[in-house]
């Protein structure tokens, strides 16, 4: 006998179907989190699938927010330069902390060595390139891992 669901819309099965989805990646994904750092590093033009608690850097965040920053100047340097003096003061410590946040996150990917994005990295130690799905570069090295003595 086939599975359904009786006597449910079809708008009515999508909010249900999203939640089941969600629990099977906690369960599936919990462990893999839980016990191993995961960090992914890509940019903008590289999006990524990452479960909640993956850490994600965006190299290009930096210059995203440098851009926001310059947005609509006005040709006098002077007044450019005040003009950007008062967004930074605008933005307060917020807007610094993520600008700190940006240059860390690049700080940290060149510590690292990435060499290419999208990078999934597990432990600091294991890397997979060019894998946008996070659970399926960690089975990945996962199984590289189990494959070793």
């Amino acid at each position: 006998m086939p599975a359904h669901c009786p006597n449910f819309s079809a708008a009515s099965r999508r909010p249900l179907a999203a939640r089941l989805t969600a629990g099977l990646c906690a369960v599936m994904l919990g462990p893999m989190v839980g016990a191993a750092e995961v960090l992914v590093v890509t940019d903008s033009r590289h999006p990524v699938q990452a479960p909640a608690g993956v850490r994600v850097i965006e190299l290009d965040q930096a210059a995203r927010i440098e851009f926001e920053l310059a947005a609509n100047l006005p040709a006098d340097p002077q007044q450019a330069a005040a003009l950007i003096r008062q967004r930074l003061h605008d933005g307060g410590e917020a807007l610094q902390r993520r600008i700190g946040r940006a240059y860390q996150n690049v700080a940290d990917a060149w510590g690292l060595g990435i060499a290419k994005i999208p990078a999934v990295v597990l432990d600091r130690r294991y890397v997979v390139y060019g894998e946008s799905d996070v659970p399926r570069a960690v089975a990945r090295i996962n199984a590289y891992r189990g494959a070793q003595p």
